[in-house]
């Protein structure tokens, strides 16, 4: 990276790295640093044993600091929190250094070498400062990474912070520097691991088997989606990122398995907002012998349980909502909660009678669309958004579940249940369909589909198929939305606001001449840096200036600024270059 592309601050602190190594300190040093203590755990003990805090050895970020002669304090961040870290230009010393290197280790590399961002290690032990404050007093200092950029500047007074990092384009694209000044942000991620680890240990505890599955599928199945596509080389076919993990669970529960879940990450194609992410995590379990209302008894005490290891207890807000998760959730039949929200009947309807009502409503839909579809647009605009509470919606018609079990009371419904909060799908369950004649006959409707233009319709696969002709016990199975439901229980509006790395559209990258172009000028090579360090990264736009001789002034400011060296330009040299 050359000085033209680095701002003051970054060139100072290039400039300190080189001083670091002539002062013979490696500033990315190799050796274990021994922490002993986090700040939370200081902080916490303090008042009870200060007599375990006489040596305590801490590393972590400095965030501030205040310079104050002999003497100063600075802020170090570390996993847990912030503590105050007072440094004494007597005492920043080792058992292995005279007084005068204690005091260049105090006065030039403390005070003029270190910057916000730097990480550091402290050896010393824990006190209380004069105003009250719980501190280390460092005896010794030693610099472990050389921070190269700034921190963006977070104001904090009386508990407010001012001019926060909030731009989400910069927090989601740079993940790890929200994180560093936003240390609330980690929370969330702290609670998302909660709420899993608590899914996790309900259907251990159930007796289910923790599983994965391939990622690179031959055939995406389980879903209606739009996959994404690459290519195996040495296979020399397409493969399918998984848009579902669901009928290689089922395969295993084929093969003898007492109930099977995955936490997979899956793939879709499609668009993106504020609840959806074409990489996402879905969390599937398949038990046997078991049937979709056995599912819902389930799917609400592990929910309550994950609200509960996220919260300590079953409410959550959410936006303007408190949402409360404590079973029984509330049961609506599909067809009951179409006619409340719109009036219309679907049972018996004909696949043209439903798109005509849904034409009449004002619903974009058109001839590739199913019966399955257009129902599913109906609940979709007209019903979905009226459930806060948690409500399990059921009893789906035929059309809109290609893997799901007939009705056994009801042949034109299947035994199927959605799971909505805050207007949105959580969960998605059925008692699963194990008549391989009929899965084969769903599938070929499905092709039907592809075939009519819908590029969501499901491919058949034939081996699934085949699995099932040698035998599936009657299975019960589900699928929860993992970031979504973390959103619901952390309160985060934003589904990128729940995934550490959410995609991002590509970074605009500025247009620059090339060095040729401004050398043609007769600027000397060893000045093009300069000239686009003063804002000038196209011939164009440096000749828009106006004033030659203030350009000149700017640019010998420069090479004294950045310690370049290069010989004084002339204010006529300058000017030729605009003739």
């Amino acid at each position: 990276m050359s000085l033209a592309e680095l701002s003051e601050q970054e060139i100072i602190r290039r400039n300190s790295l080189n001083e670091l190594k002539n002062l013979g300190i490696n500033a990315y040093p190799a050796p274990e640093f021994k922490v002993t203590h986090l700040s939370k755990e200081i902080l916490d003990k303090f008042e009870k044993s200060p007599e375990e805090l006489q040596e305590v050895v801490i590393a972590g970020r400095m965030m501030s600091r205040r310079i104050m002669g002999k003497a100063s304090f600075f802020e170090l961040q570390d996993a847990e929190g912030r503590i105050q870290v007072y440094v004494s230009r007597d005492d920043v010393s080792r058992d292995d250094v005279s007084r005068d290197e204690a005091c260049t280790m105090y006065n030039t590399v403390f005070k003029k070498l270190m910057d916000i961002g730097d990480i550091v290690g402290v050896k010393g032990f824990a006190f209380r400062t004069n105003m009250g404050e719980i501190s280390v007093h460092a005896k010794e200092l030693v610099m472990l990474s050389k921070s190269l950029r700034p921190l963006p500047i977070v104001k904090e007074k009386d508990g407010k912070v001012f001019d926060a990092f909030t731009d989400p384009e910069l927090r989601y694209r740079q993940r790890y520097l929200d994180l560093i000044v936003n240390p609330q942000v980690k929370d969330v991620f702290i609670k998302r691991t909660k709420m899993i680890n608590a899914i996790r240990q309900f259907y251990t505890e159930m007796g289910c088997l923790e599983v994965e599955t391939p990622v690179l599928q031959a055939i995406p199945g389980g879903a209606s989606a739009r996959p994404f596509i690459t290519h195996h080389n040495a296979l020399d076919i397409p493969f399918y990122l998984r848009i579902a993990n669901e009928l290689y669970l089922k395969r295993l529960i084929v093969g003898g398995f007492n109930g099977v879940f995955e936490f997979s990450r899956n793939f879709r194609n499609e668009g993106m907002d504020r609840t959806h992410n074409p990489e996402f995590t879905c969390m599937e379990v398949y038990v046997p012998y078991k049937d979709y209302l056995w599912m819902m008894d389930s799917t609400e005490r592990m929910i309550e349980a994950a609200a509960i290891a996220v919260n300590g207890t079953t409410k959550a807000v959410f936006g303007e909502n408190e949402v409360d998760f404590k079973p029984p959730f509330k049961r609506v039949k599909m067809s009951e909660a179409i006619m409340e929200y719109t009036g219309f009947d679907i049972t018996g309807k004909s696949e043209d009678e439903i798109r005509e009502f849904c034409l009449s409503i004002g619903l974009k839909v058109d001839e590739t669309m199913g019966k399955g579809k257009l129902i599913d647009e109906i609940f979709g605009e007209k019903c979905e958004g009226h459930y806060i509470q948690p409500t399990f919606i059921y009893d789906y018609p035929v059309e809109m579940s290609p893997l799901t079990k007939m009705h056994r009371n009801d042949p034109g419904l299947t035994e199927r249940f959605e799971l909505f909060v805050n207007g949105k799908e959580v969960a998605n369950a059925y008692s699963e369909l194990n008549d391989p004649i009929d899965q084969l006959n769903r599938f070929k409707d499905q092709l039907a589909l592809q075939e009519r233009g819908d590029d969501e319709a499901m491919f058949i696969d034939y081996d699934f198929v085949r699995a099932l002709e040698y035998g599936m016990p009657p299975t019960s199975g589900m699928g929860i939305g993992i970031d979504r439901l973390c959103m619901f229980l952390t309160n985060s509006l934003s589904i990128q606001d729940v995934l550490l790395f959410p995609q991002m559209k590509p970074e605009k990258v500025v247009v620059n001449d090339p060095d040729e172009k401004f050398i043609e000028l007769g600027i000397p090579a060893d000045w093009v840096q300069v000239v686009r360090k003063a804002g000038f990264q196209t011939v164009e736009a440096l000749k828009t200036v106006e004033n030659p001789n203030k350009l000149h002034q700017e640019l010998s400011g420069l090479n004294k600024k950045m310690k370049l060296g290069l010989k004084t330009l002339s204010q006529d040299e300058v000017k030729d270059w605009f003739k």
